[in-house]
């Protein structure tokens, strides 16, 4: 089956604009918390390369994406090591009342979206005229996927989780 270069490019892109609004909204609540300095940056960082990354291909975009992702690495190690010294979810926890959860699924997600993003760089330019296979389907679907988790995780969370419940020092 013959995917135009277009087609292929569609949901990746739609899955990037949706998780550039996460992370702007993510970016956003962190104003207010004592350790914004570590989450702002990230989360604005993310919000940029999903944002600008498909329409442009910049050096500079390249190292924002580099620097989310070992942002997102070291900030996920960070929330681990927290959580098992002081033994307050565990590590497969999934309990969204907990900060150290909704920290960990948020490095991990800017994580994952700068790994698909810079795979994505490394992958050979395809010429305008060549439609006979999409060239990242991987990308594209780990993206998609990336997407709907995150926002299926957040509509859970503001629907199900009881604010007076969760857990923010």
């Amino acid at each position: 089956m013959a995917v135009s270069k277009n087609k292929s490019y569609a949901l990746l892109s739609y899955s990037s604009l949706l998780m550039s609004l996460l992370f702007a909204y993510s970016a956003l609540v962190q104003l207010n918390d004592p350790d914004w300095y570590f989450w702002l940056p990230l989360y604005s960082g993310a919000f940029v390369v999903n944002l600008f990354k498909l329409s442009k291909r910049s050096t500079a975009l390249n190292q924002v994406a580099n620097m989310s992702l070992i942002g997102g690495f070291l900030l996920y190690i960070k929330v681990v090591v927290e959580d098992w010294m002081n033994g307050i979810a565990g590590f497969w926890s999934i309990d969204m009342r907990e900060r150290v959860v909704r920290e960990k699924i948020g490095s991990a997600l800017v994580f994952l979206s700068m790994l698909l993003h810079l795979k994505l760089t490394h992958l050979p330019k395809q010429s305008k005229k060549e439609t006979t296979h999409q060239p990242f389907p991987l990308i594209e679907t780990g993206m998609a996927l990336l997407a709907a988790g995150s926002y299926g995780l957040s509509i859970y969370v503001l629907a199900f989780v009881n604010k007076e419940e969760m857990i923010f020092s």
